[in-house]
């Protein structure tokens, strides 16, 4: 059964919540300001982009941890990167490794055992070696090529032992690499929602007007000529409140809507008399198939409008859109 809190303990919760979050603050604020008069990152960069391979990022612990972060992070913004625990990769896991690769090493002493029992063959590969370690000094960061200081003055844990600001530190020095290899490889939204698909904004920016919009039997659209009732009956029919009206070459010419219908109630008195040629709109919006859904939802949104017509490279009329198709499919 949790134990409830007093004030007291209220308040030193809170004091040290604070605290933590200073003592991480001011860690990040430490590491900036030893970058200014260090081009490590800026060599670990140069090194990553040469590579032909992948990344490989490997640690162990709370250091782990952070290394399956750092290349999840690498390999969804252009950097094919993947994550080998250094236990394993000593029975058999370091034959994913390859002298193409690149190899991030973490350690926050620089001495974890398992790391420096695999790191000699890794070097004999020809695999270039970065390591993070708050210690440069150390036998892991003698053995990198490039080393990325990650010391810390001291842990938010209240004993000094738990890793905190070093992990923190650690994980903002992964976002840098990643963020400044994104931009060196012109890494753009399409590319992100290429390795994002079944995101938001993979669906935003992967969902074509094609995907969603309705085709063939199921597009409402009748001829200029018809009397209002038919083309009435052609919206009730299909069900999407509106209809196309379409020229002998099957390209629109207008278009007339529920709402369209609701306006006219008063000015109308023989609906029998009445063509859809005398009360559509002419000159409908329409949209591409090969264009991007948000591309049809930013027309909608601009003209208040709730459905439109897809016409192809030629005018003519291929599908239409209700902004329930566009709901549907997560775009919205």
């Amino acid at each position: 059964m949790l134990k409830a809190f007093d004030n007291t303990a209220l308040r030193r919760a809170m004091d040290l919540a604070r605290e933590t979050i200073d003592i991480e603050a001011d860690a990040l604020r430490a590491v900036h300001a030893r970058l200014l008069d260090d081009d490590s990152v800026g060599r670990a960069v140069g090194m990553l982009l040469g590579c032909s391979g992948r990344v490989v990022v490997s640690g162990i612990g709370k250091s782990g941890h952070i290394a399956r972060k750092i290349a999840a992070t690498l390999a969804s913004t252009g950097t094919p990167a993947m994550f080998v625990h250094p236990a394993e990769a000593a029975h058999g896991d370091l034959g994913m490794v390859t002298s193409e690769d690149a190899f991030i090493a973490i350690s926050y002493s620089g001495e974890a055992a398992e790391l420096l029992s695999i790191l000699p063959i890794v070097k004999r590969m020809g695999a270039p070696l970065i390591a993070m370690t708050g210690n440069p000094q150390s036998s892991l960061a003698q053995l990198a090529d490039v080393h990325l200081n990650i010391a810390v003055e001291k842990e938010a844990c209240p004993l000094n032992l738990a890793p905190t600001a070093s992990t923190t530190v650690t994980l903002a020095l992964g976002d840098a690499l990643a963020v400044a290899l994104l931009d060196a490889r012109g890494f753009r939204e399409e590319d992100f929602a290429r390795s994002h698909p079944g995101g938001a904004l993979g669906r935003r920016l992967l969902t074509h007007v094609r995907d969603v919009m309705r085709s063939g039997d199921a597009i409402p659209m009748v001829t200029a000529d018809v009397p209002l009732s038919a083309a009435l009956f052609e919206i009730t029919q299909k069900g999407m409140g509106m209809t196309a009206i379409v020229d002998a070459a099957g390209r629109p010419a207008g278009v007339f809507t529920d709402g369209d219908l609701r306006r006219m109630l008063d000015k109308v008195q023989d609906f029998t008399k009445v063509t859809i040629r005398d009360v559509m709109h002419a000159s409908p919006h329409t949209v591409h198939p090969e264009q991007l859904a948000v591309d049809a939802v930013a027309i909608m949104e601009e003209f208040r409008i709730n459905q439109m017509l897809v016409v192809d490279a030629d005018g003519k009329l291929v599908g239409a859109l209700h902004i329930h198709d566009l709901t549907r499919a997560k775009v919205i």
